[in-house]
C-alpha cells in the first residue's frame, strides 16, 4: 500500500512528470498528431510522380492531357520550382480517413492526384486537378465547401516551406466566390505567400478555369489566409503506439530515469 509520502514521490511532487504533462498537453493542442508520426510520410516528392497508374480510360484521359498542356511543360522546365502529387506521400493507411486524399478521392470525384508545383523558399504554388461531378452542391456545381477545403490546403502548402518548421495551422481564412465551378473540368489552384514574420504567415490565391488554348482564364473562387505555426513545432518528438492513438512524447532520455 501506498503512502502518503510515496504517493508524492511517485507522482505530485516529481519536476520531470509536471514538465512531461506539460510538454504533452502542450504538444497535443498546438501539432497535428498523426502528422508527426515517422510513417506519416512515406514518398519524397520524385517518389510521388511515379506512384500512380491510371486504372480506367478517364483517369488515363485526364492524365495524359494534364501532362500534354502548356502551363505543365512550363513549370517542369522552371528550376524554381519542385513538382509532386502531395497526397501520394500519406502512407496509404491514413490515406484512407483524409478528407481530400481519401475519402473525396477516386472515380467521379478528385479522379487522379493532383499535380503540384511549389517555389522555391515557400514563394508561391501552383496545382492543377480534376473534379469529377459527384463533388457538387447544385446540380453540376462543385461544392463550394470542397473549393474552400482545396484553397486551405494549397494556401498551406504554399507558405510550409516559408515557416521556420515547415508546417503551419490555419488561423484565419477568407473565401470569396466569384464564378461558379462547373463539376467534370480541370481546375487551376494557385497561391502565392505574401508575407512571413517569424511563425506567421500570409498567404492569397485563386481557383481558375483551365481555358482552351488563346483564352484567358476564369477566377471561380479567392482566398486569403493567416497560417502559424505551433509554438512547439521545434519539440523533438518521437511516436509511441498506443492502442487507438499515437501519443507524441520526448524520449525518456531528455528527462532522465527514475
Amino acid at each position: 500500500m501506498m503512502t502518503s509520502q510515496s504517493i508524492e514521490d511517485h507522482f505530485y511532487f516529481r519536476p520531470r512528470t509536471w514538465l512531461l504533462s506539460g510538454i504533452l498537453i502542450s504538444v497535443l493542442t498546438t501539432i497535428p498528431i498523426v502528422m508527426a508520426t515517422q510513417d506519416y510520410i512515406i514518398l519524397s516528392d520524385d517518389e510521388t510522380l511515379t506512384a500512380f497508374t491510371p486504372s480506367d480510360p478517364l483517369e488515363e484521359e485526364v492524365e495524359a492531357h494534364i501532362n500534354s498542356l502548356p502551363l505543365t511543360r512550363s513549370l517542369r522546365a522552371n528550376p524554381a520550382f519542385t513538382e509532386s502529387r502531395p497526397s501520394l506521400k500519406m502512407n496509404p493507411t491514413y490515406r484512407s480517413s483524409s478528407l481530400t486524399s481519401g475519402v473525396l478521392a477516386g472515380p467521379g470525384k478528385i479522379v487522379v492526384p493532383p499535380y503540384a508545383w511549389s517555389e522555391e523558399g515557400g514563394k508561391s504554388l501552383v496545382t492543377i486537378q480534376y473534379l469529377g461531378e459527384n463533388l457538387c452542391g447544385h446540380a453540376g456545381i462543385v461544392h463550394g465547401g470542397l473549393l474552400a477545403t482545396l484553397l486551405d490546403e494549397g494556401l498551406a502548402r504554399c507558405c510550409f516551406p516559408a515557416l521556420p518548421n515547415k508546417i503551419g495551422m490555419t488561423a484565419n481564412l477568407t473565401v470569396n466566390y466569384r464564378a461558379p465551378s462547373r463539376a467534370g473540368n480541370y481546375f487551376v489552384l494557385r497561391a502565392k505567400t505574401v508575407k512571413v514574420e517569424g511563425r506567421k504567415a500570409w498567404v492569397e490565391g485563386h481557383i481558375e478555369t483551365l481555358p482552351e488554348e488563346g483564352q484567358e482564364p476564369v477566377i471561380l473562387v479567392q482566398a486569403t489566409a493567416l497560417m502559424i505555426e505551433p509554438k512547439n513545432a521545434n519539440v523533438r518528438l518521437t511516436p509511441v503506439e498506443a492502442p487507438g492513438l499515437c501519443f507524441l512524447f520526448n524520449t525518456a532520455d531528455e528527462f532522465g530515469r527514475s
